[in-house]
């Protein structure tokens, strides 16, 4: 009962916390917006006459016969792509259909799929993005709302605009729309971000040894970038690429419950611009003076069915051996949920009803690493409120929290935050058995938040 009512008020707190980041705001640069969405109409106008000129449309257009075409319908397309071409699907669907989404047409390497890649980019930033800013906008400020009742794992959710969905990955997307935000006049964005929080929570459920000595004093995304590329030294530089491969395309698609099949493909077409099939040389993406395809065959991988079967191998030892503890502490969990029906976080919230293995194992993981941002954001707005800081909390996105900062008070409020997000919130929640870290980045005063930089908080 002591934790129910402990979750109960870890939300209603959170709640109102919200509520004044809502009311605090964004300030956006609403003739920017309407200039963008003018000069991206249009780029997509005069992307789609060259597309509607080409051969390939032209085939297209001839195949479907009388029927109307949508260069957008993902079914046609399809057909036209594996039935009437005979063109072979690097990528299967959840369901075995062929697929079309951007990763597999990337792949297909045809000029004519790249614009229509292009255009359909430029039209989800427009009428997504820009258009949701300029719409919900009120005399030049966003109010987000953040929602706590939404999101199964107990996190966060955001609508009107949603803010928790801003670009990031994509560089142009990202330029387009984090240009369009700004803090307000003589102030500087600062976003305040949790390190690794969910695999530092996860080690707080396992326990498990080698897991918690990564996090203090080792590199897991490292470590098994050696392994599955075959690296017999490091650099961080020359390799820098593959170890982001191996951290998005293997490490924490494990954690989460996938398997070495996709973690392979992913890692090898995806990162490594790999085909399926035997590998030649020159093939791949630059690993120092080398192409990929030509170190991979110096170490005796010379086709991605090898590498496959590689990463399988690379997979068993993951688990049996490096995480052993946390791999039986996974079967464990999950036969408490089959014998229950139902699992509980360290924070008090219960999840029960027909759940996956992965769903079980990964909700009170997820749920609980918010809770400590949320616990944090909570608290940062009560010394706010006290102390009447000019700098703001002004966005919440997963793990990080966005604030409109007055450079005057940056050398005041930073510690604060820095002691609550790493120390406070670990003697709220004994449990919290590793340190926790957070990472800055900042923009230039009266600058986008498009141009932020990272900044060393330690």
């Amino acid at each position: 009962m002591k934790h129910k009512r402990e979750a109960y008020q870890l939300l209603h707190d959170g709640v109102l916390a919200l509520a004044r980041v809502e009311q605090q705001g964004l300030r956006i640069d609403v003739g920017y917006i309407k200039e963008q969405k003018r000069k991206i109409t249009k780029q997509i106008t005069e992307l789609e006459e060259g597309f509607y000129d080409s051969d390939f449309f032209k085939e297209w257009k001839d195949s479907v016969q009388k029927k109307k075409i949508n260069i957008y319908s993902p079914t046609q397309l399809s057909y036209f792509l594996y039935r009437v071409k005979k063109l072979e699907s690097p990528k299967k669907t959840a369901s075995g259909g062929d697929s079309t989404d951007e990763e597999t047409l990337k792949r297909l390497n045809i000029p004519e799929l790249d614009i229509l890649l292009k255009i359909k980019k430029l039209k989800k930033i427009k009428d997504t993005y820009l258009a949701s800013f300029e719409r919900e906008q009120t005399d030049g400020y966003l109010h987000p709302f953040y929602n706590l009742h939404i999101a199964r794992t107990y996190r966060s959710s955001s609508d009107r605009p949603n803010f928790q969905n801003i670009p990031i990955r994509d560089e142009e997307a990202m330029l387009y729309v984090r240009q369009a935000i700004y803090p307000r006049p003589g102030h500087q964005l600062w976003e305040i971000d949790y390190s690794q929080l969910e695999v530092r929570i996860s080690a707080c459920y396992n326990k498990d040894p080698q897991l918690i000595h990564d996090i203090l004093e080792g590199d897991m995304h490292r470590d098994m970038a050696m392994e599955i590329f075959k690296l017999k030294k490091y650099d961080p530089k020359l390799h820098k690429t593959l170890r982001a491969a191996t951290k998005n395309g293997f490490v924490f698609p494990q954690f989460y419950g996938d398997y070495y099949k996709n973690c392979a493909e992913n890692m090898a077409c995806t990162w490594g611009e790999l085909p399926k099939g035997r590998w030649k040389s020159g093939q791949g993406i630059q690993v120092g003076n080398v192409c990929l395809s030509d170190h991979m065959i110096e170490n005796d991988i010379k086709s991605y069915m090898i590498f496959e079967k590689h990463v399988q191998e690379i997979e068993r030892m993951f688990w049996q051996e490096r995480y052993r503890t946390y791999s039986n502490w996974k079967e464990s969990w999950w036969k408490k949920y089959q014998r229950r029906g139902y699992v509980t976080t360290k924070t008090g919230f219960v999840f029960q009803g027909v759940m996956s293995r992965n769903d079980v194992i990964n909700y009170p993981v997820q749920g609980a690493a918010f809770h400590c941002l949320l616990w944090s954001l909570i608290e940062i707005m009560k010394v706010q409120l006290r102390e009447r800081w000019d700098t703001k909390i002004v966005g919440q996105i997963h793990d990080s929290i966005i604030i409109d900062m007055n450079p005057k008070e940056v050398d005041h409020v930073i510690p604060i935050i820095k002691c609550i997000m790493c120390n406070d919130v670990r003697q709220h929640w004994p449990w919290i058995i590793v340190p926790l870290e957070i990472e800055a980045d900042v923009c230039p005063v009266d600058g986008s938040w498009a141009e932020k930089k990272p900044f060393n908080i330690n």
